[in-house]
């Protein structure tokens, strides 16, 4: 295969970049650096805890943030013995110790040691940590050092922390280092993979080197986007997770094209045209579409999710730039030093770029017998989808977390000896005056533990014990009961405003929005991705074929995580079904579309379908089952984190994706190819109007000769 003149953007991309090397890999560094440099001197800025919430319990954070409330964080120590009791000289001594020595902080205001528990075994000392609540987190660790050095001067009784700021601490730092050996693992596995699959050392590092840069050059351009749009931390995050997944997939089939020519005989450069009009070609279809799947999560309205989608789209965009740019560059810079530090044995093999031998042995045998392969493994599926229809999901909150952390097991034990501190809902009450006696008297009603005025005398700052534990039924059910029934008997006629905010009304708020937006994200990701399919393909079977086969890989990891983590007392969180599908549509998308470049590739070159299936599936299915393990290794990563949440999604997405590559992928899709053949291009005549989504200019005409349906 010649191409002496590239027709398209990838094609010239790569054209360009492979002749002037210095110019695009220089180019290249310095956007990154630039990007990386700027972001950095300015700093992501991040949504307020208003900006974070939904309906209802966004409404009352925005007021309370307005109300001209003295910027504080409550804390508290809980001092604790099982055989003495408060009146016990040595439990006073510790009390006072800690009353002390917290308050001699200046940081500290308002020092209590009021609250004791009905059994007289448990004390609260509790504080007021002075300064912007949403900064508390990174000024608390030298009061829990003080924390620490009182317990160790009173051994025998317990003295523990607890409060919004020592617990977010503490979890953060496990987190951190949780995540830190967690993305070493995942490099490393990702090289050991690459090598694997490419033979050589070199070759294993371009694709992590491309990766990483174009992770590094959008966590600077994200910096830039926050100063318009604030961006929650969670984007950085889900920029190394989609960013290192799809950069090293992206140049994983470009270089392993290039590799192909080169084994057939093809010229440094000539070999890299070719894959830049091939393989470039569909890393720039793929990126449209997994962007396009990401594009759903702005679509919630909900902070969080935004943040998500525009840090997802933005590494991915990067990432398909540096592929059809700088990946040719290098790859005409390095020649065949590019297979330096070829591995023993394997290392020849690879460079050679064969077909799979398994992947060859299974497709020729599904495709001999398509129907039963469909019946056997699409059946599967199906019976796995089953218990997802059975799904519950709500917000993670403390019974997520793992209960070796010595901060949750604090929680818990506040919890038990004092249940209207541990859980409670905020009521804010606003007002042209919120002190007249009918204000004040609804706001009795309440039952209020906790009641604050701001200073205009506009807002009150209400605190109500919920049932429960965090966001558990009775919580949920006490919650329901306090919005619906007594704020509404409380504040008739007295023409003031009540919204509750809260973890369990947070969670309400925001289980809402899924259910509302859900439904519309779906469609969106659905409808565009089935027109991006039709454009490209001239196809209306196989943008549905494709969707309906994506379906079932989430169906599938939907009715896991179900069976897996569903039980009395845990459900699914929440975020994670949406988060899911759309991760999952994009990734999958992004191997359907590598897979039938290669197939339409084939048969506009004048094969069968059949046949053009069997060499689309042999030819990519080595390429795609690296690029899967990869992404299944580092997604089960996730699950050996102690946090639910993060177990939930590294099973969900590793699942996911293992099917994806191997029973989709390598089963149910040439079978069902098979079994369709030429009906795999039908376009309706009432479609023949639309423009073919051709890109690299490679349109040939209709091969003749061909039975009914003609090809489009």
């Amino acid at each position: 295969m010649s191409l002496p003149k590239p027709k398209g953007i990838a094609a010239r991309a790569g054209h360009w970049s492979a002749r002037h090397r210095k110019t695009a890999i220089f180019g290249w560094l310095a956007f990154i650096l630039i990007a990386f440099v700027v972001g950095g001197a300015l700093g992501q800025k991040t949504p307020t805890d208003a900006q974070k919430m939904d309906g209802e319990t966004r409404r009352a954070e925005t007021i309370l943030a307005d109300a001209g409330f003295p910027k504080k964080s409550g804390e508290m120590v809980l001092v604790q013995s099982k055989t003495k009791s408060v009146d016990d000289a040595g439990f006073k001594a510790t009390v006072d110790d800690v009353a002390a020595s917290v308050g001699k902080h200046k940081s500290v205001a308002n020092v209590s040691t009021d609250t004791v528990s009905k059994d007289g075994h448990s004390v609260l000392v509790q504080f007021d940590l002075k300064g912007d609540p949403e900064t508390a987190v990174d000024r608390i660790q030298p009061i829990l050092d003080t924390t620490s050095q009182v317990a160790a001067r009173h051994t025998g009784i317990a003295v523990e922390q607890f409060g919004n700021a020592s617990m977010m601490k503490q979890l953060d730092d496990a987190a951190a280092a949780e995540e830190g050996s967690s993305q070493l693992m995942s490099f490393g596995v990702t090289l050991l993979i690459l090598a694997l699959t490419f033979g050589a050392l070199v070759a294993a590092a371009v694709p992590v080197v491309l990766a990483v840069t174009a992770v590094l050059g959008t966590g600077g351009v994200i910096a830039l986007v926050s100063q318009a749009f604030p961006i929650d931390d969670i984007a950085m995050p889900a920029i190394i997770l989609i960013g290192l997944a799809v950069g090293v997939d992206y140049s994983l089939f470009y270089i392993r094209r290039e590799r192909e020519e080169r084994a057939k005989g093809a010229g440094k450069l000539e070999a890299i045209d070719i894959a830049a009009a091939t393989s470039g070609r569909a890393v720039l279809i793929s990126g449209l579409t997994v962007m396009a799947a990401m594009a759903g999560m702005l679509l919630t309205g909900n902070t969080i999710f935004i943040s998500m989608g525009i840090a997802t789209i933005l590494v991915i965009a990067i990432a398909v730039i540096g592929s059809l740019t700088v990946l040719p560059a290098v790859l005409a810079g390095m020649g065949d030093k590019l297979e330096k530090g070829r591995l023993p044995f394997i290392g020849k093999r690879q460079s050679q770029a064969k077909e799979s031998r398994m992947w060859g042995w299974l497709t020729d045998r599904v495709m001999r017998r398509p129907k039963l392969a469909i019946i056997v493994a699409g059946g599967a599926l199906v019976a796995l989808t089953i218990p997802a229809f059975g799904m519950q999901t709500k917000l993670p909150g403390i019974e997520s977390y793992d209960k070796s952390q010595p901060v949750i097991q604090t929680y818990l034990k506040v919890q038990d000896a004092f249940p209207s501190e541990a859980d409670y809902a905020t009521v804010v009450v606003k007002a042209a005056d919120v002190n007249t006696a009918a204000v004040k008297t609804a706001i009795a009603d309440l039952k209020p533990t906790n009641v604050d005025i701001n200073p205009a005398g506009t807002v009150a700052r209400v605190d109500v014990a919920l049932a429960g534990s965090g966001v558990d039924d009775k919580a949920m059910k006490s919650l329901e009961h306090l919005r619906e029934d007594i704020i509404p008997a409380a504040f008739h006629g007295t023409h003031a405003t009540a919204d509750v905010t809260g973890a369990a009304a947070g969670t309400t708020d925001f289980n809402q929005v899924m259910r509302d937006r859900t439904p519309i994200v779906f469609a969106f990701v659905l409808g565009l991705s089935f027109l991006l399919l039709l454009a490209t393909f001239r196809s209306i079977v196989i943008p549905i074929k494709a969707i309906l086969l994506n379906l079932l890989s989430v169906g599938a990891s939907y009715g896991l995580l179900t069976v897996v983590f569903q039980d009395s007392d845990t459900a699914i969180v929440s975020w994670l079904p949406l988060f899911l599908f759309v991760i999952l549509f994009g990734l999958s998308m992004d191997y359907h579309v590598f897979i039938l470049s290669r197939v339409r590739e084939a048969w506009k070159s004048g094969m069968s379908t059949a046949d053009a299936v069997s060499h689309g599936i042999k030819t990519t299915a080595g390429t795609i089952t690296s690029a899967a393990i990869i992404m299944v290794a580092v997604f089960a990563e996730f699950a050996t984190q102690s946090g639910l949440e993060m177990q939930q999604m590294g099973v969900g997405l590793a699942f996911a994706i293992f099917v994806d590559a191997t029973i989709i992928r390598g089963v149910l899709l040439p079978a069902s190819m098979k079994l369709l053949n030429d009906w795999n291009w039908y376009l309706p005549r009432w479609l023949q109007w639309l423009p073919e989504f051709d890109i690299e200019g490679t349109s040939t005409k209709k091969p003749k000769g061909r039975l009914v349906p003609q090809p489009a």
